[in-house]
């Protein structure tokens, strides 16, 4: 895996639920969330599959193990709705073989005095359940979250990951986070907040990938600091004017409208 890929579902969750990761390469535009419906009730299946499209997210179908494997040999999903209550297969035993093969995220559909399947479910590492009946809104609402949880401590990962090559480039900029240096391309030092320095750190371990004001919460809070989500787009602004001229003509940090936040510029690990 690189040192961290960020995907951006693009006008699809609110700014603080929006976040994925790209496994590889570049990229300029992110797709949106591909959800995978397991039920083998065709309406149940359109229903869920017609308000989850007309929330934003893309969204595949299968009435079974054979559907369900086949669509995730050919298509990236960002996360499986599963129903255990199946005619004619074994519910949890598709749940269990899909967690052996993948972390892909997964929701498990159960009746609501089955205690006992949503107790199986999550001992098996079901990232969250959804009982029947429920609401479009109360699945909507989940769906999102466990995405934001998912694709954040991704973010996360990556960014440890990345942490021993803690010295970049970028636009004729020098950063040392060891050191805690920032040199401007005429070779003058420029004094960062603690905040800045936290934005800087994670832009440049996602050069030219979307970040969401929610990966960008996590990775630039502070310890007993109180800090609310507007006041990212406080300290980017600061940020931009200090890497970008006083005008931030620069534009080294590129907003994406519903998004989050772009590094947009190459950057190169120094060690």
């Amino acid at each position: 895996m690189p040192s961290i890929c960020v995907i951006t579902y693009r006008d699809t969750l609110s700014p603080l639920e929006i976040s994925t990761l790209e496994r590889c390469g570049p990229i300029m535009s992110a797709p949106q969330p591909h959800i995978l419906v397991v039920d083998d009730d065709p309406l149940m299946r359109e229903l869920i599959g017609d308000y989850l499209v007309e929330s934003g997210l893309r969204v595949s179908s299968a009435e079974g193990g054979t559907g369900m494997t086949r669509i995730l040999s050919e298509e990236v999903i960002d996360l499986v709705l599963l129903d255990l209550r199946l005619e004619e297969e074994d519910g949890m035993q598709l749940a269990r073989g899909l967690r052996q093969q993948t972390d892909v995220p997964l929701i498990i559909v159960t009746g609501r005095r089955d205690e006992a399947d949503r107790v199986m479910g999550l001992e098996i590492a079901a990232d969250d359940y959804v009982t029947k009946p429920f609401s479009n809104r109360e699945l909507l609402a989940r769906v999102r979250a466990v995405l934001r949880r998912y694709h954040a401590k991704e973010v996360a990962t990556a960014v440890l990951r990345g942490a021993k090559r803690r010295a970049y480039r970028f636009a004729g900029w020098e950063f040392n986070a060891w050191a805690r240096n920032l040199t401007s391309p005429q070779g003058e030092k420029v004094a960062l907040s603690n905040s800045e320095f936290n934005l800087l750190l994670a832009f440049c371990e996602a050069p030219q990938r979307v970040l969401s004001r929610d990966q960008l919460l996590d990775l630039s809070r502070l310890h007993g600091d109180e800090i609310f989500d507007r006041s990212i787009d406080v300290q980017i602004f600061r940020l931009r004017r200090k890497i970008g001229g006083d005008d931030g003509s620069q534009k080294l940090i590129r907003t994406e409208r519903g998004a989050g936040y772009i590094f947009a510029t190459q950057v190169e690990a120094l060690n």
